[in-house]
């Protein structure tokens, strides 16, 4: 649960300073949020409630756009119901990870001595523990619980900020404009905002996309095989699990949240692509 390293080179022909694929990543990615804020008031349904005489009725069945599932709830409004919940914990994880990798990447390389080499070593020991088996133990001490899939993930996800934040503050704090800012007297936060941030910014960016890409496949992993959320919860992971039993009658049900997660892993790694190789 890493990302790759960045790389640089000479790309293809750019849209308006973007590639294509990311343009059609975060055109993509536009819509799927859009869909998962306002599509639960369009479907008009809970995505808990059950209706045993509509089992597995195909999509367009009495007002249910995606079909049912084994149990009559209405597909669209639990997949919807779980790109809340995925899109949510992603962010959130994302977010932290990337405010604690980032600040701690600038305070090693800007620092340097003592506080680098201890802040690399902490670093190279959570990039040691396989990140999914880390959440995976964290989710079997209290399972069912999304307070300990966001810190696992979390914790899986700051390195690679640090790594990439701490790289590039060692070079730019040693460059001629941020020694003399640092000669006028500027304060750090001024050198942070003028100097570092806006060269850390691309990758950073770069960096929360693929890590979105990351904790959206390890969570619907985690639900498929009954290690993180657990039923009733719309997850993507939990509702391909539920529905497998009913592929052969039913493959409609199962292929929607299958859908659902290529589709938001594919946007994702489309914004993330262009300066990441796997």
């Amino acid at each position: 649960m890493t990302a790759p390293g960045m790389t640089t080179g000479v790309g293809p022909i750019t849209l308006g300073g973007m590639r294509p694929g990311r343009v059609i990543g975060l055109v993509g990615a536009g819509v799927i949020v859009a869909l998962t804020i306002t599509g639960p008031d369009l479907v008009g349904y809970d995505p808990a409630r059950q209706n045993l005489r509509a089992v597995l009725a195909p999509p367009g069945t009495a007002g249910h756009l995606l079909g049912t599932d084994h149990l009559g709830r209405d597909m669209a409004a639990r997949i919807l119901g779980g790109a809340q919940l995925t899109l949510g914990l992603a962010a959130l994880a994302v977010g932290t990870a990337a405010a604690f990798g980032v600040s701690l990447g600038m305070l090693a390389g800007w620092r340097g001595g003592w506080t680098d080499r201890l802040l690399g070593a902490f670093a190279d020991g959570v990039l040691a523990l396989p990140g999914l088996l880390l959440v995976m133990l964290l989710a079997a001490i209290r399972p069912d619980s999304w307070w300990t899939l966001y810190a696992g993930l979390s914790l899986t996800l700051w390195v690679e900020f640090f790594r990439v934040a701490r790289q590039r503050a060692r070079v730019l704090t040693a460059g001629e404009a941020v020694q003399a800012a640092e000669l006028l007297g500027l304060g750090r936060w001024h050198i942070v905002r003028r100097h570092l941030w806006p060269d850390l910014a691309q990758q950073v960016l770069t960096l929360a996309a693929f890590g979105g890409a990351t904790v959206v496949t390890a969570l619907a992993t985690l639900g498929f095989i009954s290690v993180g959320l657990r039923p009733p919860t719309p997850e993507w992971g939990v509702m391909m699990s539920e529905l497998l039993p009913s592929w052969r009658s039913a493959p409609w049900a199962i292929a929607a949240p299958i859908l659902a997660l290529a589709t938001t892993v594919l946007c994702l790694r489309l914004i993330a692509g262009e300066e990441t190789e796997a």
